[in-house]
């Protein structure tokens, strides 16, 4: 597919004039450290894409914020969307879809480790409440004739809304770590960070809300959780003390779990996962209130509360994240890629065991990247995000980086 025989291809040649590039008969060039890549666009035509995976057969699965999952094969996006969803709260921003805020609907998608023998995939999402606001639910079932069947849930979250039309926040991504436990990331959901720090939901262990929780692939919770057996303790709990976490990631090697999360006006934070850890927020931070830019936190780091590993001042709005272990980039190989909203850019850091020893702007200025995902043969896939404020909004294309010379 040639990047600039169609419109989509054109877009994004445009948004990439602000890289470091050059120009050649077909393609903008981008030049890195160690690879210089072109982006090429799959297919467009998708609306708000929250997340992607591929399938064994080489089928792109993406989830659609609106409460849809699409197919594209053979780089072709297939019309009807995938049959057997549950009901999904899909909506804006509560009765304001104009809202730049995070908004409710489908989000993340990941595969069994047997997919290709049991055809699980596991699916978040914010599922329909009683305040109308409703919660981050994971449901699993199996993808059979582009349809899913057998579908169960097994976590519905016990975030509370802070009872506005803007409790948003929601987290939601999931992640598998090859022995069997399923970790997913719930947001804070929006609850004022002012008065007393200490009472707030994000610091409670008998509310899911601003945690991370780990349970056995079918949802049962883990006997070596840290908090099974204490008492008004939710015991799925892994860790808490988060704003928003909207990258998840497990190291290919050492299993270390990484999460990036939503700092508010700055201060967005790269965290190591460990049990039972405190991550501070919102009594520890780095960044200030909206629109006032007065502080929210007293200090930085407090003791017994975790520090992050990394952190974006101002914030880049951190989203999808990978570790690289393909071979069509391989001085990357085992570099972590994260994607970004607000910053329009795509990141490679480098770790030094658990500590960034080296960031790269990969892109910069091509649009608001939702997520990326590793694909067949190494080649990292993007889902492009479109206009923060509308809900359905013009439809938008997944792109991806062809190392040069790879055509």
């Amino acid at each position: 597919m040639k990047f600039l025989l169609n419109p989509l291809s054109l877009w994004a040649t445009l948004v990439l004039a602000a890289c470091s590039s050059i120009e050649n008969d077909t393609a903008t060039i981008i030049r890195t450290a160690f690879h210089d890549f072109s982006v090429d666009t799959v297919t467009g035509g998708l609306v708000h894409p929250f997340s992607m995976v591929f399938t064994p057969e080489g089928d792109l699965l993406v989830t659609e914020r609106p409460g849809r999952l699409r197919i594209i094969r053979d780089d072709v996006l297939i019309d009807d969307p995938v049959a057997g969803l549950p009901e999904i709260l899909a909506i804006g921003q509560g009765a304001m879809p104009q809202d730049g805020r995070e908004q409710a609907g489908m989000r993340d998608l990941i595969l069994h480790p047997d997919f290709a023998e049991n055809r699980l995939l596991y699916l978040s999402y914010t599922k329909p409440g009683a305040d109308s606001l409703g919660n981050i639910a994971v449901v699993r079932g199996r993808l059979e004739d582009d349809r899913l069947s057998d579908v169960e849930e097994i976590f519905h979250a016990d975030a509370f809304g802070n009872g506005s039309d803007r409790s948003s926040q929601w987290g939601g991504r999931l992640a598998l770590d090859g022995k069997g436990y399923l970790f997913i990331t719930i947001g804070d959901r929006q609850w004022p960070s002012e008065g007393d720090l200490s009472a707030h939901p994000s610091q409670s262990l008998a509310n899911h809300n601003g945690t991370t929780i780990r349970l056995h692939e079918d949802g049962r919770v883990p006997e070596d959780n840290p908090f099974v057996g204490q008492e008004g303790v939710h015991p799925e709990i892994w860790t808490y003390g988060h704003r928003n976490a909207q990258g998840l990631a497990i190291h290919p090697e050492t299993g270390d779990v990484w999460l990036n999360e939503h700092g508010p006006q700055g201060g967005d934070e790269l965290n190591l996962i460990r049990p039972g850890l405190n991550y501070g927020w919102p009594i520890v931070g780095f960044g200030v209130n909206y629109r006032t830019g007065i502080a929210i936190h007293s200090a930085t780091h407090q003791d017994g509360m975790e520090p992050p590993v990394h952190i974006w001042v101002p914030s880049i709005g951190v989203t999808g994240m990978l570790f690289y272990t393909g071979t069509a980039f391989p001085d990357w190989q085992g570099d972590m890629i994260v994607a970004s909203l607000r910053g329009e850019q795509l990141v490679r850091l480098t770790l030094n065991e658990q500590q960034v020893a080296r960031q790269e702007t990969l892109i910069n200025g091509i649009g608001r990247i939702r997520d990326v995902r590793q694909g067949p043969n190494g080649i990292i896939y993007l889902a492009m995000d479109g206009d923060a404020r509308g809900f359905d909004g013009d439809p938008t294309p997944i792109v991806r980086l062809i190392p040069t010379g790879a055509r």
